[in-house]
C-alpha cells in the first residue's frame, strides 16, 4: 500500500473512532509503531487535530472539529458543489459563522486548473438571488446548534404585542423570500409555532429544561400548516400588466385566470393572519393589481393610501 493510501485511511480509521493508541493502528495496519508514530505527526501537521493523553490509559484523541476525510468529486459534481455554496452568498444572515465561506475558499483552491477556469467563467453569471434582509448570524447559529444537539433555547422575541420571553424547542430552520423561519415549541403555548429569526432578540441555549422527545422527532415537515388555520379569500383584479407582474410569483400564478384581453383576476385563499402580509405586497404594483376583497384587505389598503396622502399633503 501507497503510504498516501495509508494515510487516507488512517485519517478514516481516526475519524470513526476518536479515541486510539500507537498500538491499536500498529495491529490493524500490520507497521511497527515507530512508522504509526511518524504517520501521525504527519497527519497532524496536514492538519488532523490529534492530541496525545498522558498516563496510565492514555493514547491519542481527536479534538471535537474534526478534519474528514478527501472525497473525490467529478467535475460536474465539483461545480455543482461550488455553484450549491455560493448559492448562499445573497442571504445577509446564515447560521453556519464562517464555516461556508471556509469551505468554499479551500474547496477552489485544490480544484484543478481548467475546472477553476470554467467556475471563474461562470462568476457573476449564474446567481441564485435573495431579497436581503438583515438577521443575526449569532442567533441563527444559536438555534442551529440547539437543533444538531436537541436543546431548548431561552429567546426574546418581538411581536405585534410587545417583547416577551420564551422557552422554545427547536424542530428546524428554513428560508423564505430572503426571511429565515424557526417552528419550534412553544412551552409557554404548548404547541408548535413558527418564529421569524429576524424578530428574535436574543437567544441562548438553555440546559435546564429537558427537551420534549416528542418533539425531537420532527421535522420541517410537520411545521403549522398555514391551510389548518383560520382561513380567508383574498381577491385581485389584475390589468394585463398586473397578470405579466404576478405570474411569476409562486404564491399568487396558480390562481390567476386569464380574460380574453390579457386583463384577469385572482381568488387566493390565505391565512387571516397573513392578510396585512399580501396587502403590504400588493402595494408595490400600484394600479396594476386591485384588491376586491375581503373588506379588511380593502381597508387595510384604504389606509395605506391615506396615510401616503397625507404624508405628501
Amino acid at each position: 500500500m501507497q503510504k498516501s493510501q495509508r494515510l487516507i485511511q488512517m485519517m478514516m480509521r481516526i475519524n470513526a473512532s476518536k479515541s486510539f493508541t500507537v498500538r491499536e493502528l500498529a495491529d490493524e495496519f500490520g507497521l511497527s509503531s515507530r512508522t504509526i508514530t511518524r504517520d501521525l505527526q504527519e497527519l497532524s501537521e496536514l492538519g488532523v487535530p490529534i492530541y496525545s493523553v498522558q498516563g496510565r490509559g492514555g493514547g491519542y484523541r481527536l479534538l471535537q472539529e474534526r478534519i474528514l476525510p478527501p472525497i473525490s468529486f467529478s467535475e460536474g459534481e465539483a461545480i455543482a458543489m461550488f455553484f450549491a455554496c455560493q448559492s448562499m452568498d445573497y442571504f445577509s444572515s446564515l447560521p453556519f459563522g464562517e464555516g461556508a465561506d471556509s469551505a468554499l475558499r479551500k474547496f477552489h483552491h485544490y480544484l484543478p486548473a481548467d475546472v477553476k477556469e470554467k467556475i471563474d467563467r461562470l462568476k457573476n453569471r449564474i446567481m441564485f438571488w435573495s431579497p436581503y434582509r438583515w438577521m443575526s448570524p449569532e442567533i441563527l447559529q444559536t438555534l442551529l446548534q440547539a437543533i444538531m444537539i436537541r436543546s431548548v433555547v431561552t429567546i426574546e422575541y418581538k411581536s405585534s404585542s410587545g417583547v416577551s420571553e420564551r422557552n422554545i424547542q427547536p424542530i428546524g430552520l428554513y428560508a423564505s423570500s430572503g426571511f429565515w423561519y424557526c417552528p419550534a415549541f412553544c412551552f409557554l403555548r404548548g404547541e408548535i409555532r413558527q418564529f421569524r429569526a429576524d424578530r428574535i432578540l436574543s437567544a441562548s441555549i438553555n440546559e435546564s429544561i429537558p427537551c420534549r422527545e416528542d418533539i425531537t422527532q420532527k421535522t420541517l415537515m410537520d411545521k403549522p400548516r398555514k391551510d389548518q388555520q383560520e382561513q380567508t379569500v383574498l381577491r385581485l383584479e389584475l390589468t394585463k400588466k398586473g397578470v405579466w407582474l404576478l405570474e411569476s410569483n409562486s404564491r399568487i400564478a396558480p390562481y390567476i385566470v386569464r380574460n380574453e384581453d390579457g386583463s384577469g383576476y385572482a381568488d387566493i385563499r390565505i391565512a387571516a393572519e397573513d392578510l396585512r402580509f399580501y396587502v403590504d405586497f400588493i402595494w408595490q404594483f400600484g394600479t396594476d393589481v386591485k384588491i376586491t376583497g375581503p373588506n379588511e384587505a380593502m381597508t387595510c389598503m384604504k389606509q395605506k393610501i391615506e396615510s401616503m396622502r397625507l404624508l405628501y399633503c
